[in-house]
């Protein structure tokens, strides 16, 4: 009996499938952004030529039309950023600018820890030059533009210079331990680095208020006793104890406001924009204050560090995998060293390691794989912000909490009227008229 033909298999090549489904993900992402956007532009346009009637009698129309177009500018430049992103990510990955990158760096360099350092140092350096007219132009086009910035190029330069020593300084020797524990700590390297990185991140929320905020920007103890009373007895009202309570000069940088919580365990402190202070009267700061203190009461932070160690543990024992497998590099345009491509290497023909590549290539193309789970984790923050307002709410003046929120709102100038689908998929806080329907009102000035 004649032997029937075999059917070729269907099946594609592990590279290509790799290939195929990075640039599936990567467009379809692209066009939910895209369009997401676009509703959020269309959308706030069709609302600005009036006051949402619930804030008729506390928002002025030009303060409705200044965050309409604000709003309306950031989110056309973004979708320039998007399309500068998206080209940035083919030119690195499957048009083979990090595998270029890569081979020059192992001619200048051989192989070992320095070429290592060296690819994940130039790739820093030229991601940041490409993404630096876009950063030029946020700060002194568009903020500047409303009114909201307050550097000169001077101070950004400065900033500039400063982050970066100090991401050598730090960054250097974290990623030369990261990829000697890629290298040495055996098939459970990924453990370990985990380890070894939540440590550094509970470390750093220890360290960075102390020593690395001061020197952006100056700290000084709140000075009004009234407040620092009023602020106080709050904070024993809620069983919360604060190293100190500060106020940063915010306004150097940005007319923006903002408070928040920094620190850990005992080096928690309490920091106030002096913006802010200018902004709100004392009864509006506390119950500002008090909000912060409802994401600490209702364990949001806790839970949140709990799942970033979560996440960040699958990342970890995901990458150990991936950079095991050739069809990872060569899926996304990248040349694997020998000893993935050839069984039972000769010891004479030592290969150069993937770990740098392996962890460029992971940082690059998970964001495209985890998109769509923006909406997830936007939720359970607007759940959050939900149960931190109640809080405040009980604890403070509901009705300043309200009225506080609705100057930021102003001051701020964030749109009242945001595109619903857009919230869904965004928005980490609630929009306001989600938000002050759950308060008391506010009491409101006299327009």
């Amino acid at each position: 009996m004649p032997e029937m033909p075999v059917a070729p298999s269907a099946s594609l090549p592990p590279s290509l499938a790799m290939t195929l489904a990075f640039i599936v993900a990567l467009v379809l992402g692209l066009l939910l952004k895209f369009w997401l956007a676009s509703r959020q532009i269309r959308h706030v346009a069709r609302q600005r030529s009036a006051v949402p009637n619930a804030f008729a009698q506390g928002i002025t129309l030009q303060a409705h039309q200044k965050a309409a177009d604000y709003t309306i500018v950031k989110a056309r430049f973004s979708l320039l950023e998007m399309a500068l992103g998206a080209a940035m990510l083919i030119g690195w990955t499957v048009l083979g600018g990090l595998d270029a990158l890569n081979q020059w760096l192992l001619a200048s360099l051989g192989a070992g820890m320095a070429q290592q350092l060296a690819l994940l140092a130039a790739f820093v350096l030229i991601s940041s030059l490409i993404d630096l007219p876009a950063t030029l132009y946020q700060t002194f086009v568009i903020e500047q533009r409303f009114g909201f910035n307050q550097m000169t190029l001077r101070l950004w330069l400065g900033d500039l210079l400063k982050s970066t020593l100090i991401g050598a300084l730090i960054g250097l020797p974290i990623a030369a331990l990261m990829l000697w524990l890629m290298g040495a700590a055996g098939a459970l390297w990924w453990l370990w680095a985990w380890a070894f990185w939540m440590g550094f991140n509970l470390l750093l929320m220890v360290v960075y208020p102390t020593f690395i905020a001061p020197l952006f920007n100056k700290f000084q103890p709140l000075e009004d006793e009234s407040l620092k009373a009023r602020v106080t007895a709050l904070m024993q009202r809620c069983g919360f104890a604060a190293k100190g309570l500060f106020v940063m000069d915010g306004s150097r940088r940005s007319a923006h406001a903002n408070a928040y919580f920094t620190g850990f365990g005992a080096a928690k402190r309490v920091v106030f924009y002096d913006t802010l202070l200018r902004q709100l009267s004392p009864g509006e700061v506390e119950a500002v204050l008090a909000h912060e203190l409802g994401h600490f009461k209702h364990r949001h932070i806790v839970r949140r560090m709990v799942l970033l160690f979560a996440l960040s543990l699958a990342g970890f024992a995901l990458l150990g995998w991936l950079m095991l497998q050739p069809w990872f590099y060569s899926g996304l345009g990248v040349r694997p060293s020998l000893s993935l491509l050839v069984a039972n290497l000769p010891a004479s023909m030592p290969a150069e390691p993937n770990n740098a590549l392996a962890l460029v290539l992971f940082l690059l193309v998970v964001p495209v794989f985890t998109v769509f789970l923006g909406p997830l984790f936007a939720s359970l923050s607007r759940r959050d912000e939900f149960q931190a307002d109640a809080y405040a709410a009980a604890q403070a003046d509901g009705g300043d909490l309200a009225s506080a929120l609705l100057k930021l709102y102003q001051d701020n100038a964030a749109t009242l009227t945001p595109d619903p689908v857009y919230v869904q998929f965004y928005y980490s806080h609630p929009p306001a008229n989600e938000r002050l329907a759950r308060l008391p009102a506010p009491t409101l000035p006299d327009l």
